[in-house]
């Protein structure tokens, strides 16, 4: 009852104020000063005079969030604990257990424990299920439980799992945890180094560049700077990575709003570390952001290679606004461009589908780099060479946002002893057992003929047509069906690399990971050729 009242009363109010108010606020201000006396009225009285007893800051809270969603979903409302946790993602340090943790409503799952963290020398595992956390039963915690993880350095707290359906308990004490922007850096060869680049906090440049100088002192000629799976972070940090291969003053950025305080060009401001060395910079479908500003903008200025799969395409900037009592207000405030002049956003949320969907980009618009080679918008940006299993498609996608590789992953772990990374093979009976294990599971997922075909078949003008038709459509959906299990055959490069790399994280975590990547990746195997053949990698910039 209470989200209905939510949706039909609150947010129709919000969405109203937050539509006036990005119109001019000086000739709107009437409008606005209206709108907000309305709402308050409306909150006053609703919380007054209904039935039974409400609680002002979840209807507040839910009536704020609902009209957000309308927008972007980076454009969000962060309370004081959010606006912490932002801080803490930004600046690369917290206090805790060292795990990345992902949130359910009866327990916490341990996705990664960091080796030689508190969670780690705990004993955690990826794939445990926290049900308990010192006295508080997570299933009996409204709030985020992963919150109660952190705390003051030294301090300890008893933590209750489920590993294997077995209940085990075990004593964390949290402490100081660096997060690293560059979690690893290595020679793949006698003149190949490789750096991983794997977040924009505060720390991104820095560790960069003293990546860079430790492998060229071991003799690094050529560079591959791995950005695949980077989220993005800050727009200064991106700046910042680009300036480490580009010289100081160059454009790298222009942010466009209707806010004129927000147009802005971003020029390097440093003096850069190479220049002339040979590069590659790799990227797929996760990365997104600051990663694009890196690659897109060495792309554009004809300074790397681009290699891998068309990254995410966010093309939008966020500002952290400050509210009263803490809060803040992240919002997109501006698009970015890249030195050409392109902005890679894929989706467009002010422009939705009849389900209510951001429409993704289908039209493109050429420009061209430094050296006069074409590149487009709108999608993220399209390597240079493209490596096919780095790619994603449907059933991958829904394989991971299912946690079906991942549940996979930790059967694995249980079932088999992996001494040492060199031993490691994942053999083509082991991809036999996968899909074995999928096809036994409740894995299920709708493709976009699926989903085409069931809303024909609900369409009232299909009577006109009588069962024949309708049989017909039954009879492609089963067909469809099937080649969903055959697709597990077609697209079994992408899916086995996505099984493998979880897999061997735990067995020997991400450092391990990244091991197995300089002699198993074909990315990296195939920039490590390319930066062998000066005259290829030359042409391919040209």
């Amino acid at each position: 009852m209470k989200s209905l009242m939510n949706k039909r009363i609150l947010v129709p109010v919000f969405a109203l104020i937050f539509l006036v108010a990005t119109t001019s606020f000086k000739s709107d201000f009437f409008e606005i000063a209206k709108q907000i006396e309305i709402f308050t009225t409306l909150f006053k009285e609703l919380n007054m005079n209904y039935v039974d007893e409400t609680n002002p800051a979840e209807l507040m809270d839910t009536a704020i969030k609902n009209m957000l969603d309308e927008l972007d979903p980076y454009t969000k409302f962060l309370n004081e604990q959010d606006v912490e946790a932002f801080k803490i993602n930004n600046a690369g340090e917290y206090s805790g257990i060292g795990a990345l943790v992902r949130s359910y409503d009866d327990r916490l799952l341990i996705v990664e424990p960091h080796k030689n963290y508190p969670a780690d020398k705990a004993g955690l595992k990826a794939g445990d299920e926290i049900i308990q956390i010192g006295d508080i039963k997570v299933a009996d915690f409204k709030e985020n439980a992963s919150d109660l993880l952190k705390g003051a350095n030294n301090t300890s707290v008893e933590i209750t799992y489920k590993r294997q359906g077995e209940t085990k308990t075990t004593s964390i004490t949290r402490e100081g945890i660096e997060v690293d922007a560059v979690p690893y850096y290595k020679m793949v060869d006698a003149t190949t180094g490789y750096i991983v680049l794997s977040k924009f906090n505060a720390k991104a440049s820095k560790q960069t560049k003293e990546a860079i100088v430790a492998l060229k002192n071991e003799g690094a000629e050529k560079l591959i700077l791995d950005l695949r799976g980077n989220p993005g972070g800050l727009l200064s940090e991106a700046i910042n990575v680009t300036n480490l291969f580009v010289p100081k003053g160059e454009l790298i950025v222009t942010t466009k709003s209707k806010v004129k305080k927000f147009n802005r060009e971003y020029h390097t401001k440093n003096k850069p570390v190479d220049m002339e060395i040979p590069l590659v910079v790799m990227v797929n479908g996760s990365s997104a952001s600051a990663s694009e500003i890196v690659s897109g903008s060495l792309q554009d200025l004809d300074r790397a290679v681009v290699m891998g799969a068309r990254s995410f395409g966010k093309g939008l900037v966020q500002r952290p606004l400050k509210l009263t009592y803490g809060t803040q207000l992240k919002v997109t405030i501006s698009r970015y461009y890249t030195p050409s002049g392109r902005c890679i956003q894929s989706l467009d949320y002010w422009n939705r589908d009849e389900a209510g969907k951001a429409v993704k980009t289908t039209e493109f618009n050429d420009f061209t780099t430094r050296n006069g080679r074409k590149v487009q918008d709108g999608g993220g940006v399209l390597p240079e060479v493209e490596i096919n299993t780095t790619k994603t498609n449907t059933l991958t996608r829904a394989l991971l946002v299912n946690h079906v590789i991942f549940d996979y992953a930790t059967k694995y772990y249980y079932e088999n002893a992996v001494e040492n990374i060199n031993s490691f093979n994942f053999s083509d009976a082991d991809y036999s057992s996968f899909k074995d294990y999928v096809s036994k599971s409740n894995f299920e997922f709708e493709t976009k003929a699926e989903i085409a075909i069931k809303k024909a078949m609900m369409d009232e003008g299909n009577v006109l047509f009588g069962n024949e038709v309708e049989n017909n459509y039954r009879s492609l959906l089963v067909e469809i069906e099937k080649s969903k299990i055959a697709s597990l055959d077609k697209y079994q490069k992408e899916i086995r690399k996505n099984l493998e790399d979880e897999i061997v994280k735990r067995y020997f975590y991400r450092e391990g990971l990244y091991d197995y990547y300089l002699k198993n990746d074909e990315a990296i195997m195939t920039a490590t050729e390319l930066l062998s053949n000066k005259a290829k990698y030359s042409d391919l910039l040209k």
